[in-house]
């Protein structure tokens, strides 16, 4: 019978492998028995402890640590939720989660005691190093007893137009994910999953990392990335799986250790991303690593939709097919483009606390505009909030923004609408160039003169030192009009 819970998940694999590694985190190994132990020793503390009980709020501040993957699954044993913080944020971020959703307390690593004891202070907020939990002696069974309706585990949303919202994790939607993100990956006991991406983020906990303890894999967990470190630990331990990002992709790109690092190991590197460069899936696929891509939302499990490796060089900047047991359609005019909507058992209902995420019929309104092909995979195209429309016609940014990528002197780039009392709307970009490199307003528009329609070519170019991002690496297109008449 399959696991009903989160420690139920857990009680299997250290039933069926109880020595098998299930955690490698900094020269260190943490079996499938002991991850159980040890899930169960922390309920207890908790519990006796520190007074958490069913539906509490426990908030974790810290790099990936194994603390925070054993705090998720001591909660979900009480039927309690994890809130882990983005450490990138700034204090009174944090502070406005923490009031929003009123944790119970917070613990931290070694490298953030200072800051979490600040935040305890400013909010009133009991705080603890996760060694406190670490001396835990006492055994909470790790039976599956739990409930898959129970919340466990609140992630604020990245905000990049509005209030983050926290959307709300039960424990049914963690394990759907976990099933499904290991049936498309094809992730077994054998398998050894590099985990470099931040654990706060879903992409990071619930893409590869969960789905790998599912399936009894063994997960590699780095405290942060690095390119130096991830290269090194390809090259050494060998992993199987691991899941990039665009930007962390071009930092191993453009590391001079990539030519001479052996790949062979890797059966696939994967994305979390809607918009996956093409010169980034080229470069791994020079190197005969398949780059796959899946879409998804901190709402949506994540894992949505996904191209897997057979399709990662015929399909070069497509997000794949729909996931097994996860519903995609498209609201719009047109039969075959509009906004993905999506539907399945990991997608969330709720937002903290009791906001609604869905319609009326389940439906995840994404906000991403998609195509579909005849081979019914889909494309992301844009934001429907970024559409730019200019004398009645739709301009996408993410079309101009590949093309303007593939100039050299180009680093990063961003499109987005200004208004314009003839047109409506015209198009402007922010340039971002590489150190040293020239682009005049001539030169980009030669570069896109033939290939795009002429409503379609940039009217104002602005050249920046960056491009304003989220914590969490999102572009805020909304703050680009602003910086035209500085």
């Amino acid at each position: 019978m399959p696991p009903r819970s989160l420690c139920g998940v857990l009680a299997r694999q250290a039933g069926i492998r109880p020595g098998a590694v299930a955690l490698h985190f900094e020269g260190s190994d943490i079996s499938y028995a002991q991850l159980a132990q040890r899930a169960g020793q922390w309920a207890a503390r908790l519990e006796s402890e520190w007074g958490v009980r069913r539906g509490d709020r426990v908030a974790w501040l810290g790099l990936n640590h194994p603390g925070q993957v054993i705090l998720l699954f001591a909660l979900a044993r009480l039927g309690a939720m994890l809130l882990p913080l983005n450490v990138r944020l700034a204090a009174p971020e944090w502070q406005g989660q923490l009031a929003d959703c009123a944790p119970r307390c917070l613990f931290h690593d070694e490298g953030h005691a200072a800051a979490a004891q600040e935040l305890g202070e400013l909010s009133g907020l009991a705080v603890h190093g996760v060694q406190a939990l670490e001396s835990a002696e006492t055994a909470c069974g790790m039976v599956d007893g739990g409930d898959a309706e129970l919340p466990a585990l609140l992630v604020y949303t990245s905000g990049t137009t509005g209030r983050p919202r926290a959307a709300v994790h039960t424990q049914g939607m963690l394990m759907a994910n976990m099933r499904i993100a290991a049936a498309v990956q094809l992730i077994s006991p054998a398998d050894v999953v590099a985990t470099m991406l931040p654990l706060f983020h879903v992409g990071g906990l619930c893409i590869q990392t969960l789905p790998a303890l599912h399936a009894g894999a063994t997960v590699i967990l780095h405290p942060r990335f690095n390119a130096a470190a991830a290269l090194d630990c390809i090259a050494r331990q060998r992993p199987s799986l691991t899941l990039q990002v665009p930007a962390t992709m071009k930092a191993l790109l453009d590391h001079p250790q990539w030519a001479a690092t052996d790949l062979s190991s890797l059966r696939a590197v994967w994305a979390g991303s809607s918009l996956l460069p093409a010169a980034l899936v080229a470069g791994f696929l020079a190197r005969g690593v398949p780059l796959c891509n899946v879409y998804g939302a901190t709402e949506t499990g994540p894992f949505s939709i996904a191209l897997p490796p057979a399709f990662a060089a015929t399909h070069a900047g497509s997000c794949g097919w729909p996931a097994p047991g996860v519903e995609v359609r498209l609201q719009g005019v047109q039969p075959d483009a509009g906004e993905l909507l999506v539907r399945g058992p990991n997608v969330v209902r709720s937002y903290w606390a009791q906001e609604p995420a869905c319609d009326e019929h389940g439906w995840f309104h994404t906000g991403d505009l998609a195509s579909r092909a005849a081979d019914g995979s889909y494309t992301i195209v844009g934001r429907a909030k970024d559409l730019i429309i200019s004398g009645g016609e739709n301009v996408h940014p993410a079309e101009i923004e590949a093309l303007l990528g593939e100039h050299p002197a180009v680093a990063e780039c961003a499109v987005f609408g200004l208004a314009d009392a003839r047109w409506g709307e015209v198009v402007a970009v922010a340039l971002v160039l590489k150190a040293g490199a020239t682009l005049s307003d001539e030169e980009l528009h030669g570069h896109l003169d033939g290939r795009l329609a002429r409503f379609k070519l940039p009217r104002r170019v602005l050249r920046v030192d960056a491009l304003p991002r989220t914590a969490l690496g999102k572009l805020q297109r909304h703050a680009l009009a602003a910086l035209v008449d500085r």
